[in-house]
């Protein structure tokens, strides 16, 4: 075998990148740019942001304020998790955690999601494996079912 030709292996083991083909950068066939403001945000900022959103949702809201405890303080804390995304994605286009982290949630020409999306979006994300699920624009199959896509602000 030549080495310029990659072992098979290599072509499942590494991604399609491993090939040699070159699929641009994240968001590049959605027509964004490739950094700044508008730009695919990246997993490090997205995972921060919903990780502040969750501890706000059920530590200081759920378990302080709503004083749920236990097993309760979990479900609770999905319940004004969902509400958060809910209210604030559909008026404001960000959360909390996402107004931290400088992201926000757009559709894919730019604008704030309509209601409908965001709660489309905000189910699967509460399912929590659509999200886990990425293409190579960095959507998760919750943004891919409500056309959005998150992008720095």
């Amino acid at each position: 075998m030549s080495d310029r030709q990659p072992r098979w292996t290599q072509t499942w083991i590494g991604g399609s990148r491993a090939t040699g083909a070159d699929l641009g950068y994240p968001g590049e066939r959605l027509g964004l740019p490739e950094e700044g403001s508008g730009a695919v945000a990246g997993f490090g900022r997205r995972i921060g942001a919903v990780l502040v959103d969750w501890l706000v949702c059920t530590w200081a809201i759920a378990a302080g304020l709503l004083r749920a405890r236990g097993r309760d303080q979990g479900w609770v804390g999905l319940a004004v998790f969902a509400l958060e995304y809910v209210l604030l994605v559909s008026t404001l286009g960000m959360t909390l955690g996402m107004r931290l982290f400088g992201i926000r949630v757009a559709t894919l020409d730019g604008g704030r999601p309509a209601f409908v999306s965001v709660l489309i979006r905000t189910l699967l994300l509460c399912l929590a494996v659509p999200a886990l699920i990425w293409d190579r624009d960095r959507r998760g199959l919750h943004d891919r079912a409500s056309g959005t896509v998150v992008v720095n602000g």
